[in-house]
């Protein structure tokens, strides 16, 4: 993607700053056009492409594969935990995994090694609690999990 800034670019971006998680394109757009900014959605998902490729936003995939995304820290690449049930997300110490992929590059002479791990789980905002967990480890939601809005179950922290 050029590194010029298109109307449509600084759109974007300023969306995804004003989300806490990860977002997909479609929400991303319907904020977008809520609130008043004139854009296409295949805008949207092109101008998310070039700034994954550039390295401003970083991408992960849900469980239903659909991509999410998220503007990319000043310090770079990060590694995310994601709550399967909410879509809070928290970047996690990865350390570990990026030494691991340097010395598979160094080990194998490949250059250029890209990786992606992807961590999901249930955030303790999520988790049934304590004491309505059956022994068998089911359980309800805690009551204010219940307000939740139907269908994916997952609710996005954008500013509005």
């Amino acid at each position: 993607m050029a590194s010029r800034t298109t109307r449509q670019r600084a759109a974007v971006l300023e969306g995804l700053a004003g989300c806490q998680d990860f977002v997909s394109a479609q929400e991303l757009h319907a904020r977008l056009t809520a609130g008043g900014h004139r854009i296409g959605l295949t805008t949207v998902y092109r101008t998310l492409r070039g700034l994954v490729a550039v390295g401003r936003v970083d991408v992960v995939r849900d469980e239903s594969g659909e991509r999410l995304y998220r503007p990319r820290p000043d310090d770079g690449h990060q590694h995310y935990l994601i709550c399967r049930a909410c879509g809070h997300s928290r970047p996690v110490d990865s350390a570990v995994v990026e030494e691991w992929a340097d010395r598979v590059s160094a080990d194998t002479g490949f250059a250029a090694v890209e990786h992606t791990v992807e961590l999901s789980g249930i955030c303790a905002g999520c988790q049934p609690c304590p004491a309505e967990r059956p022994a068998e480890g089911g359980g309800s939601p805690c009551p204010w999990d219940c307000a939740r809005p139907a269908g994916r179950g997952r609710t996005r922290s954008c500013a509005g």
